[in-house]
């Protein structure tokens, strides 16, 4: 794991703040950081009813004190410095909780924000959380130029209600990753609604035996990349949210929800391309994986370690019912080869790349070259699957528990394009986020209509 829980010391002249140098993941993304597109991580949590704001402050501000971890902001230094180093806070330096004028685009305004305007790095913590009241599931299914779903369609938070609460908590990426932050608000929810939110107990799966991944296209070659739509003038990020059923999966079945997820989203792809005339390519799916526990012990910062899942075009060429199972059980037998490799988080090279030999500085422009001229080789696009939120999120009897959750991870080119999904309440939330350099809203709504149509080819008896 790259966070460490340390408690924050208190401020002064005899106890100057506690520095902790930039893990490896922490110090790439500082490297790599770019205006025109925020490395932001969004969740987008709805509710039933309403909060009380005075409540909702105080027991947010009591959660970040619970988890001193995420009280932390970027330590100034010279060029010269051989690292970056997040400096510890007792308290916020701001006001993380706010409620901005509710009406009828608050919640498309909200959406925007989490898009295009990072927490700064320079403020403890590096997150905010805004709350917008009064927002129906109507006006979640509003056509934006910038994110929402479009006309025509009933997807978005269900059932029906009048009114509601939505919270957006967006996260500088640099520093904190979604599911450390969904388990500070799970702490907030509990102080909020005194109700129990610890963690549901994992799915019990019988560990299987190790088994050959067989064939795989090689890591070596150059991956397809998303062949580019219609691409929009303004700089930045795109985002389509929409709810779907979750796919049936015959009990017993070799594979599970998330196999049939990155086989979904392999299809996906294989299939916007044939329609843009791109070449056939294997393609790589990078996949997040989370070994931290969920429960108050949960380390804070960016622990996720990324896997790259290959797809041979042949693979994905024939898809039909006949061939479905041998591809889902072909992939479940990769992804769980993959997971059980021991692998630094961004592979050995990042700690190599990171050692803190040279000043900051050179390494940054050494690390932002390194990255372009590895652009052809990085993977197709990131699938992030959350699965089923583990926590409550039980505000209490006048808020409610939320029965919608999204998440969504940045989307920058080389990529442009990433895919996260999570279920709650039995029904999968997913988000589309895209860079406006590769694709528009239109191709978004396409997108979704793709994945809608091959999530419902994955249901298939074995």
């Amino acid at each position: 794991m790259t966070a460490l829980d340390r408690p924050a010391r208190a401020e002064g002249p005899a106890h100057p703040p506690v520095r902790i140098p930039f893990p490896v993941v922490d110090e790439v993304a500082r490297h790599c950081l770019q205006e025109e597109e925020p490395e932001t991580v969004h969740i987008e949590v709805h509710l039933p009813g309403c909060l009380d704001r005075d409540r909702l402050r105080g027991a947010f501000g009591e959660a970040l004190r619970r988890h001193p971890r995420i009280l932390m902001r970027e330590a100034p230094g010279a060029w010269y410095r051989r690292r970056y180093e997040w400096e510890l806070t007792a308290e916020p330096d701001t006001e993380v909780v706010t409620f901005p004028p509710a009406g009828r685009c608050a919640l498309r305004d909200a959406r925007t924000r989490a898009l295009t305007t990072a927490p700064p790095l320079s403020l403890s913590p590096p997150i905010r959380l805004e709350v917008v009241e009064g927002a129906g599931p109507a006006e979640g299914s509003e056509a934006t130029d910038a994110v929402g779903v479009p006309p025509g369609r009933s997807e978005g938070p269900r059932p029906p209600r009048p009114t509601g609460t939505v919270l957006f908590l967006t996260i500088n990426h640099t520093a904190l990753d979604g599911p450390a932050c969904l388990r500070v608000l799970a702490t907030a929810a509990e102080i909020y609604g005194g109700r129990d939110n610890s963690p549901a107990a994992p799915p019990v799966r019988t560990p299987d035996a190790p088994q050959d991944p067989g064939d795989t296209p090689s890591n070596w070659s150059p991956p397809a990349r998303v062949a580019p739509g219609t691409p929009e003038p303004s700089p930045g990020n795109g985002m389509l949210v929409t709810e779907l059923p979750l796919p049936h999966r015959p009990k017993g079945s070799p594979y599970t929800v998330n196999d049939q997820l990155m086989v979904t989203t392999a299809l996906t792809i294989a299939h916007w391309n044939r329609e843009h005339g791109a070449a056939p390519r294997p393609l790589r799916i990078t996949m997040p994986v989370d070994d931290r526990p969920r429960d108050a012990t949960m380390p804070i910062g960016n622990g996720t370690r990324l896997v790259e899942v290959p797809f041979a075009v042949e693979e994905l060429a024939a898809h039909g019912p006949e061939q479905m199972p041998a591809l889902l059980h072909r992939t479940a037998t990769r992804t769980r080869a993959l997971k059980s490799l021991p692998r630094p988080q961004l592979g050995h090279g990042a700690a190599l790349l990171t050692a803190p030999v040279t000043p900051v500085t050179w390494r940054a422009a050494l690390t932002r070259g390194l990255r372009r001229a590895a652009a052809p080789w990085t993977s197709t696009t990131l699938l992030s699957n959350i699965g089923r939120v583990p926590y409550p999120l039980d505000f209490g009897e006048e808020a409610g528990r939320a029965y919608a959750v999204w998440f969504s991870a940045p989307a920058r080119m080389p990529r442009g394009l990433t895919v996260t999904t999570a279920s709650t309440a039995g029904r999968l939330h997913l988000a589309l986020r895209w860079s406006r350099a590769l694709l528009s809203h239109g191709d978004g709504a396409h997108l979704r209509d793709l994945f809608e149509h091959y999530l419902h080819a994955t249901e298939v008896t074995p």
